[in-house]
């Protein structure tokens, strides 16, 4: 077990158990749709990712017009391993004093602390429905057992979703099984744990980064994970890790569009549950393939949600013009997010009504009302809530950043001309569907 001081939680103490030291048991974040570092849910508004360095301090050093479109900054957490009462191993989460780090191989054994944190006590409220008594652990023979001896981790998530999800394989069926995350959420958090464990020999603390959850406003959110710009490598990088990332973006619409697929996830009113598509499926896309991908996101299953097209436009040509001022700036490797919810409006409604009166027209018994699809026809004006914000910022940098040698002269045109084809896409996807 690590070894952390004892604290008093303060603003991290919402969710904390109240036995022996307080802690946030930290969850799977159900709803990633990209990335490789695995995103942590903290609490309804906020998530956690391991900490880079470059990235904490690019957060700490944004211009306030690109704070709109970026997650907010949230802070530090020390996070370590604990075992539980049923012998599973979790990451919990404390509040960062720098003083208070302290090694277990520093301490006699006998003063090293034994928490088992029951889940009761650990339980937490969800923003996606009440689930109690959920936990993620690596499962080890009892909470004592040794991190490093747990040879092959089994990993189970006990966190769901009402609604279920299903991948898209890479033949564009569906498979057989219905899941309550998305499955590369629990991808991301085995190759973690797996890093973590394997790093853990002293059982030190991680340092995590706290960021707003930027979905925690959509009961059903509907995400698509972008990976922008021509360039993906930052400055830093080897020969060897450019020519990899520089050989992905001929490969892909990196190249030809400035932007490409990492991942989505959509809402199906038919059907209720969520599509996913992961970054695979991304990188083999042609232009076209592209504009279908993007078609399938703004696809509820019934229709196509021609609603989405101005709010979205509206945040994407708002962010171009922001980004465009941003002398020096260079978003290498950043992914950006665009977020609605797949059921929050009165289309949305229409829509699922629809589905219900078509599966009801065979009964004749029903009355006129509700046979009428128009009856319940929204106003063009209920426009849906959407979002865009900018993320991963690993490899980012600006003129002073860091003592940083390479300087950008103007802005990060590989960005802006991700936004400029995507906008392009859009404004024509809109015309053909009017």
């Amino acid at each position: 077990m690590c070894v952390c001081q004892t604290m008093e939680v303060g603003k991290y103490g919402k969710n904390a158990s109240r036995a022996g030291e307080r802690g946030v048991l930290l969850e799977p974040f159900i709803h990633q749709v990209g990335g490789h570092s695995s995103m942590m849910r903290y609490d309804d508004h906020t998530v956690c990712k391991p900490l880079i360095s470059r990235e904490q301090r690019f957060y700490e050093s944004l211009p306030p017009e690109m704070k709109e479109f970026t997650p907010e900054y949230k802070g530090v957490v020390s996070v370590c391993f604990e075992g539980d009462s049923d012998g599973y191993i979790n990451l919990v989460a404390y509040p960062y004093v720098e003083s208070e780090v302290l090694e277990q191989d520093d301490m006699p054994e006998r003063d090293q602390p034994r928490r088992k944190h029951s889940r009761r006590s650990l339980h937490r409220s969800s923003s996606v429905g009440e689930h109690k008594e959920e936990r993620l652990g690596l499962a080890g023979d009892n909470p004592e057992s040794s991190i490093q001896e747990t040879k092959s981790p089994k990993v189970e998530l006990h966190i769901h979703s009402d609604v279920p999800f299903q991948m898209l394989d890479g033949n564009t069926s569906l498979s057989s099984e219905k899941i309550s995350y998305n499955p590369w959420s629990l991808r991301c958090h085995k190759q973690q744990l797996s890093r973590m464990r394997s790093e853990s020999k002293d059982r030190k603390l991680y340092k995590f980064l706290l960021l707003e959850n930027v979905v925690h406003h959509f009961r059903f959110p509907c995400v698509l994970d972008l990976k922008m710009g021509t360039r993906q490598h930052g400055d830093d990088a080897s020969e060897e890790k450019a020519a990899r990332q520089m050989k992905k973006c001929e490969q892909s619409t990196s190249a030809t569009l400035g932007v490409r697929v990492c991942g989505m996830q959509v809402y199906q009113l038919d059907t209720g549950h969520y599509l996913c598509r992961n970054k695979y499926y991304g990188r083999g896309l042609s232009i076209e393939g592209f504009r279908s991908a993007l078609y399938q996101y703004l696809h509820n299953g019934l229709e196509l949600r021609k609603d989405l097209f101005e709010p979205i436009l509206a945040k994407l040509r708002s962010l171009k013009a922001v980004l465009e001022r941003q002398a020096s700036y260079r978003f290498y490797s950043s992914s950006l997010l665009i977020i609605y919810d797949g059921k929050d409006n009165r289309a949305g409604m229409f829509m699922e009504r629809r589905a219900e009166m078509r599966l009801k027209r065979v009964d004749t018994s029903l009355p006129e009302s509700l046979q009428d699809d128009t009856s319940t026809e929204p106003s063009p004006s209920a426009l849906p809530k959407v979002d865009v914000r900018m993320i991963d910022f690993a490899h980012s940098t600006f003129k002073g950043f860091r003592d940083d040698p390479t300087v950008h002269d103007g802005p990060d045109m590989g960005y802006v001309f991700g936004l400029e084809s995507l906008i392009n896409i859009m404004e024509q996807m809109r015309e053909e569907n009017q």
